[in-house]
């Protein structure tokens, strides 16, 4: 048993659900039974009353009877109860309850039994007062210096102080500034009043300054007359706190020792009675109750002090002198005497659990029972060894710290989607150009197979649309248990979604034998949306700007029968036509041709036909799959509206160039704004006054600039969300269309819309721009380059540069119209041959640090450079003669040449991107010239170590030599434009490819 830990003297567990807080807790000898030992009274929220005397007892079960002397329903809650001299003509002690609208004072007596049953204690109602406000606290001491029994002060909810002296009402004050109540409480010393007001400080009231100020009833009700006579209600003191108090106490156990202790949220003060403060102790832990008493030390104080960590700390002053473990987190703390032990410390916890402990150690009375001497059976031992070892692996095997992986969850997601929309729309928007914005119920069922806790549903939706509520808390459920949960999905914007699908995070906690809390686990589902959400039905359009055709190996199709939801209000008969309008878009048409097996889509705006087109084949899927045909096929024979798409690229990307100069002129016009204060504060802050010389009018002009700038970033932004939903919609569309095209596998499709999508939101850090473009470069030099060693190189290479915001999106769409290309020629889109391609020798020498640059690509287009069949005839060849070698510079410049013609002719980049290519053109070849050294000195190690192969290494720095001569003369006769500069580039790089097939050379030599 741990040292540090409350002993058990005696406890109660207080009734079933009920309620417990900081003042339903005294104790004090409150049957007058004149032994000096306390009783323990215990007020519940549910209007139950409890006396006890404690006593040690064996029986933990339950509440011992013999220790309750008394259990009184009342009629009301039970806020705080206290032991008294409350009735004038007495000198015995009473009990005072404090009820919302109700002070009742009783008296406890006891009467001698004459049977074993013991004494009966019964509970009289000496006087009670009605009270006109909600009561909040109370406190009780002798008011005015008035010796011989005890006044009463309540404080109400309104901020009202009620004075009682015994049975009579004596008069009531408003507290000034006042907000909500706080602690109160009465120094004796003083005869002053203390709480902690909304201000977050500690203000002092004298009786004496409370009785004369104006009277409470004639502030508040106009009917009575006004008196003149009072004076306005100020503290006498007031100190800072800055935190919330959770209790005050005024210790009047030593008049040496004046102190006045304020437990806040974080520290604990001890001031003193003229408000200056003696100390101050700064807590590492949330506390929730406290109680000062004497302490065998003079001038300190000793402190109980509970926290939420179910811990009891001792401390002298601010000197930390015992810590004690609690079994539950205490609400009021007390000390008692008892008649079996005194100074025992009582706690109460919010749920009833009453608990009387002292602290110290228990004499231990054990002593070691002798053990017989004898020999050790060995084979017993071995066999229960043996036994226990099987135990330990079977443990192991089985034990359940994380649940095992079983077939079927522990629970089970669904979601149906209402085939109705509601009756009464729940969107935030009512209308949009006039349409009014219908919304649709989803009911999310949740079941579960075994004990689920803490579960927590979140409802995520792409932008535009909402819900009515993303987030549901579950109650923990049993075996077989399940829940539903209904939301609203609605259009929250001016622009039409690019997904209609939404996702359902259920996060819960499984409890197993070894870890109860239970361990995290996560289920995802899906939900798609209707389109009549986002869309109702028209008449259709002749003339549109778009424009995409769907052709099928099936009979045309009644497009009603298809959009049954939209064929109601079609005005169309025969079904070859259907007509949809976006409530915050463009309307989008869908025609099927009477002769042949063909279908048109066409609009004036080309992102919204995605979800039409997307709404299309999904239907025309699940009608041939329904009539049982198998070999349905759908194409797109078109060509791609690539143009169309750039637009909204481009359209994106202007809106990213303008967020980010509106970011740069924000910041500039905040250091200018800050300058200006400094050069005002520091006039203002002039001893002689100095002139503003239009300083003033400055810091207006630039507050207004900034505004100006910060209300235009922020409808740039909206502006930007709606341009990246809008490019989306596009990309998904453009991926659909490839995928009909070339008729792509749902891989490859997952594959494609990866890299084009690879966001699904824009940050200030990422754009999307610059991740397409990345991920396109990859499959141009992976799946999709012209040779295996071009894509053996590229997976040798190491990661390229920090994305950035580009200059401009040429490069973007070139890669892209590049990629559209390359699939079209019959490119494929897999993963796969990445992880099976195997890397030549050569490129995994290369791929050793240092051995290796990235290949060199012509005028930043990405597109890697490939040497003709003949050109590569002549490098194979081991030990070529000098004829051989020239007719291959010559070959090599040839290819080099065509290579620039056809880029050149491919696309046309801007002047800035030419002068950087020069730069890095430039740095490349000093970098060839390092390689090609190195490579040089390689020969001359091998050659030391095989005196053999000297002759065909002296060849090879020979060849190396007069190869950087002819570079040199390349370098001085060309001009600085950008055909010669990228002809340098791929004469540099077929170099390079000589260089690289040369190395193995020496070894097969």
């Amino acid at each position: 048993m741990s040292l540090f830990k409350a002993r058990d003297w005696w406890s109660a567990a207080l009734g079933e659900g009920e309620e417990f807080d900081q003042g339903c807790l005294c104790v004090g000898d409150v049957d007058n039974s004149g032994t000096g030992h306390d009783k323990v009274v215990v007020g519940s929220y549910m209007g139950m009353l409890r006396i006890f005397s404690p006593h040690a007892s064996k029986s933990s079960e339950g509440v011992p009877v013999e220790a309750q002397l008394l259990e009184v329903q009342l009629q009301n809650a039970i806020i705080q109860v206290e032991v008294g001299k409350f009735v004038s003509c007495s000198e015995l002690v009473h009990l005072a309850v404090l009820h919302p609208r109700k002070l009742s004072v009783y008296s406890v007596s006891g009467t001698a039994g004459n049977v074993e049953h013991g004494d009966q204690y019964q509970l009289k109602l000496v006087y009670e007062h009605n009270l006109q406000r909600t009561a909040c606290n109370m406190t009780y001491g002798t008011f005015g210096g008035v010796t011989g029994h005890h006044s009463l002060c309540i404080q109400s909810m309104d901020g009202m102080l009620m004075f009682f002296e015994q049975d009579s009402y004596s008069f009531g004050r408003f507290l000034p500034g006042f907000l909500l109540p706080g602690p109160l409480v009465y120094n004796p010393r003083t005869d002053s009043f203390l709480t902690v007001s909304s201000a977050r400080q500690l203000e002092s009231y004298k009786y004496e300054t409370l009785s004369v100020a104006t009277e409470a009833e004639s502030r508040q009700d106009p009917e009575l007359p006004l008196k003149t006579g009072g004076k306005r209600l100020t503290p006498d003191w007031t100190f800072v706190l800055g935190e919330q108090a959770l209790d005050l106490s005024v210790p009047s156990f030593s008049h040496s020792s004046s102190s006045i202790f304020v437990l806040g949220e974080r520290n604990l003060y001890c001031l003193r009675d003229n408000g200056q403060i003696r100390f101050m102790k700064k807590l590492e832990f949330n506390p929730c109750c406290f109680l000062p008493y004497t302490s065998v030390t003079d001038g300190t104080t000793n402190l109980l002090l509970g926290n939420h960590t179910n811990m009891l700390l001792v401390y002298q002053d601010v000197t930390l002198k015992w810590a004690a473990q609690l079994p539950v987190v205490p609400v009021a703390v007390r000390i008692a005497n008892f008649l079996d032990l005194k100074g025992v410390v009582i706690s109460l916890s919010s749920d009833g659990h009453l608990l009387c402990s002292y602290m110290g150690t228990d004499p231990s009375f054990f002593s070691t029972p002798k053990v017989d001497a004898r020999e050790a059976d060995y084979e017993q031992v071995d066999a229960e060894m043996k036994k226990l070892q099987k135990f330990i692996r079977e443990a192991t095997r089985t034990q359940d710290i994380l649940p095992k992986t079983d077939a079927e969850e522990d629970l089970m997601v669904t979601a149906a989607v209402s085939s109705s929309m509601d009756s009464q729309s729940q969107a935030l928007i009512q209308d949009i150009n006039g349409l009014p914005v219908p919304s649709v119920t989803i009911q999310v069922k949740v079941k579960a197979s075994c004990v689920v806790q803490s579960s927590k549903l979140t409802v995520s939706i792409q932008p535009p649309l909402a819900v009515t509520q993303d987030q549901f808390v579950l109650e923990p459920m049993g075996v077989g248990s399940s829940t539903v949960v209904a939301f609203s999905a609605f259009l929250n914007g001016r622009y039409p979604p690019a997904d209609l699908t939404g996702d359902i995070t259920v996060s819960y906690s499984s409890p197993t034998e070894l870890n109860p809390k239970g361990v995290p686990r996560v289920l995802q589902s899906r939900f798609s949306l209707p389109l009549a959400l986002v869309c109702v039905p028209s008449s259709p359009a002749k003339t549109t700007k778009f424009k995409i055709t769907v052709d099928t190996n099936q009979a045309p199709v009644d497009l009603t029968s298809i959009f049954t939801e939209f064929s109601a209000k079609s005005e169309d008969k025969d079904g070859n036509s259907l007509a949809f309008q976006f409530l915050s878009g463009a309307k989008v048409t869908v025609l099927a041709s009477k002769t042949s097996q063909r279908y048109r889509i066409q609009s004036d705006s080309f992102e919204d036909m995605w979800l039409v087109v997307k709404e299309l084949v999904q239907r025309f899927d699940r009608h041939f799959s329904k009539l049982g045909v198998k070999d349905f096929k759908k194409s797109f024979s078109g060509p791609l509206p690539l143009q169309e798409y750039f637009l909204s690229v481009d359209h994106h990307f202007q809106l990213r160039v303008s967020a980010q100069q509106y970011q740069d002129l924000l910041s500039e016009r905040a250091v200018q704004f800050r300058a200006i204060q400094r050069r005002l504060l520091t006039r203002f802050k002039d001893k002689t006054p100095a002139p503003l010389q239009n300083l003033d009018t400055l810091l207006d002009a630039t507050y207004s600039q900034v505004m100006a700038l910060a209300e235009a970033a922020e409808e740039n932004r909206a502006l930007l969300e709606e341009a990246f939903v809008r490019l989306r919609s596009a990309t998904h569309l453009l991926v659909l269309l490839l995928s009909l095209w070339q008729g792509l596998t749902p891989d490859q499709t997952a594959i494609l819309e990866a890299t084009l999508l690879p966001l699904l939101q824009d940050t200030p850090q990422l754009g999307w721009e610059e991740s397409c473009d990345a991920a396109v470069s990859h499959l141009l030099r992976s799946c999709l380059s012209r040779s295996t060693k071009d894509q053996a190189t590229s997976l040798a290479q190491a990661g390229g540069p920090v994305l950035g915001l580009p200059h401009d999106t040429a490069r973007l769409k070139k890669h892209i119209t590049l990629l559209c290309d390359r699939i079209g020629k019959g490119g494929r889109l897999t993963l796969a041959s990445e992880a099976n391609l195997q890397v030549p020798v050569q490129v995994q020498n290369l791929a050793a640090p240092g051995g290796v640059e990235p290949i060199a690509e012509v005028a930043g287009d990405g597109e890697e450079l490939e040497l003709p069949q003949e050109a590569t005839k002549f490098i194979k060849k081991k030990q070529p003669s000098k004829k051989v070698k020239k007719d291959k510079k010559e070959v090599s410049r040839e290819t080099s040449e065509a290579s620039v013609k056809e880029e050149a002719e491919g696309a046309e980049e801007p002047v800035k991107e030419a002068k950087k290519e020069k730069k890095e053109s430039s740095k490349e070849k000093k970098e060839s010239k390092k390689d090609s050294s190195k490579e040089a000195k390689e020969p001359k190690e091998e050659a030391k170590k095989e005196p053999k192969k000297e002759s065909s290494s002296s060849k090879e720095k020979k060849e190396l030599s007069k190869e950087k001569k002819e570079k040199d003369k390349d370098k001085d006769g060309k001009e600085a434009s950008k055909e010669s500069g990228d002809k340098k580039v791929s004469r540099k790089s077929s170099v390079k490819v000589k260089e690289k097939k040369k190395e193995p050379e020496p070894a097969e030599g």
